[in-house]
């Protein structure tokens, strides 16, 4: 079986040159040999199957688990900040490795133009790479005291929760589980419209504004747009991705190919049912 996380045409695009088409190549080699293939979006679904020239109907979309009771749990704990003590300007909130995917470039000037606008701070908690570029950005754009990046945090939920705004700013995902998690901690989202995951999550805008990839000027907008019409759960929609469903999408998968080698023959119809 091959579970894919990230739409493929992307991610190979992103290592380029002579990995890419080795990789590529082993891929429309060996893929199709594979007892099941699972894309953990639609869209990602789609890239393999235009990517390898792969049988549609033999691609399954089954959507990441979140752990929607656990981290809801871990929001509740106490946060000494006091940039969320109460009248201080609203926080928004990104979250994520600091790498080109991501792309908190493009946050930072969008939050450039909406600190022209209003007060407002930015909070980006994750580590990667791509930090010296950044904060080489932030100086030169003069948000040193309205931006902060502390690293890597073990509870970013709590973070979550006390935001006013939550930003995915990727220029890709395979599905985007941070944005599920921030919706389910009932913070408002927006989100670039990135292949492939936001814009399924999102149902196309019903649950957060999308804007295009790298646009910080739309960005900016529609964070000062969630902003000035308050907070909007999404919580309900989050439920949707839970453990629960996700489990029973795998078993369906994994159980009738195991089996086929070793279940006692009375009990392949509820294995069957369960596909």
């Amino acid at each position: 079986m091959i579970s894919e996380h990230n739409a493929p045409s992307t991610s190979l695009a992103s290592s380029g040159g002579y990995k890419s088409r080795v990789l590529q190549a082993l891929m429309r080699l060996t893929y199709p040999t594979a007892k099941a293939t699972i894309a953990v979006s639609e869209g990602v679904a789609r890239d393999l199957v235009e990517l390898l020239s792969l049988d549609r109907a033999a691609v399954l979309t089954l959507y990441n688990p979140i752990t929607i009771d656990d981290f809801q749990v871990e929001a509740e704990e106490p946060l000494d900040d006091p940039w969320f003590a109460e009248g201080e300007p609203p926080v928004i909130l990104g979250v994520g490795r600091l790498s080109a995917q991501k792309d908190f470039e493009t946050l930072v000037r969008a939050f450039a133009v909406v600190r022209a606008q209003r007060p407002a701070r930015l909070l980006i908690l994750g580590e990667g790479t791509e930090r010296p570029r950044i904060e080489s950005l932030v100086s030169s754009l003069r948000l040193d005291e309205a931006v902060r990046m502390p690293g890597f945090v073990m509870n970013p939920f709590k973070y979550m929760k006390r935001s006013s705004v939550f930003v995915l700013s990727s220029r890709w995902e395979g599905f985007g589980n941070v944005l599920v998690e921030a919706m389910a901690c009932g913070v408002p989202v927006v989100s670039t419209d990135c292949p492939s995951g936001p814009a399924e999550i999102l149902e196309n805008g019903k649950w957060g504004r999308l804007v295009p990839v790298g646009d910080f000027g739309a960005l900016a907008d529609a964070v000062i747009s969630t902003l000035a019409s308050g907070r909007r759960s999404a919580c309900a929609r989050a439920h949707d991705f839970d453990v629960e469903s996700a489990v029973d999408g795998y078993l369906g998968v994994l159980l009738p190919i195991g089996k086929q080698q070793q279940a006692p023959a009375g009990r392949d119809a509820p294995l069957r049912g369960r596909q």
